[in-house]
């Protein structure tokens, strides 16, 4: 019997005739790209905090992906690769919560993390899928990490030069031919001092 893999997995169904919403999220469902940071919250420190393996059984939850998932088997010409079928299926990726590290690999371009590998290899253009897909991200850090100039270039890089840009009069998106338009962030609200969680 031969097993299939998670690209293939993917694969099959990039074509299903559903909308697709790639998550990477700590306890969200549909196909979710768990961290390894956010792997961490999910010990069952409390009831809103599952194992990771208990994600599986959600009934929305078609598939919980990981790093080691993503090199699973070693791969041959004409296999599948899961960060690009993964961009295939989806048809917007919500990365929530967004710390400050993996903002900081998005800006920069570094790719070492499955979920790193399916933003570097989004079509952001829609030039080679056919259709322009959205990345919505929701940060959340602690008010030091926020306040940090860093993160204020880096959010400006998102929002000004690969976000959405919407119209102030009747809240239409439009697209400058300059901008890449892909991006959207959801900015956070103040908790407290301490810290900033996403709305």
């Amino acid at each position: 019997m031969t097993s299939i893999t998670p690209a293939d997995s993917v694969a099959a169904a990039i074509y299903d005739g559903k909308t697709h919403l790639l998550l990477a999220a700590r306890n969200l469902s549909i196909r979710v790209i768990l961290t390894k940071s956010a792997a961490y919250f999910l010990n069952s420190q409390t009831l809103e905090q599952p194992i990771v393996a208990a994600l599986a059984s959600y009934p929305t939850v078609d598939a919980v992906y990981q790093d080691h998932d993503e090199m699973a088997e070693s791969w041959t010409r004409g296999s599948g690769i899961l960060h690009i079928n993964l961009r295939k299926w989806a048809h917007i990726l919500v990365v929530a919560p967004l710390s400050a590290s993996t903002l900081a690999k998005i800006v920069n371009g570094i790719c070492d993390s499955l979920l790193t590998n399916v933003i570097r290899a989004w079509d952001t253009s829609g030039l080679v899928d056919g259709d322009k897909k959205r990345i919505l991200v929701a940060p959340a850090m602690n008010a030091a990490m926020w306040e940090q100039p860093i993160t204020a270039l880096q959010l400006r890089v998102l929002e000004e030069d690969w976000g959405i840009q919407v119209d102030g009069d009747d809240g239409k998106e439009t697209h400058c031919p300059t901008k890449l338009g892909w991006f959207e962030v959801l900015r956070p609200i103040e908790a407290s001092t301490q810290e900033i969680i996403p709305i």
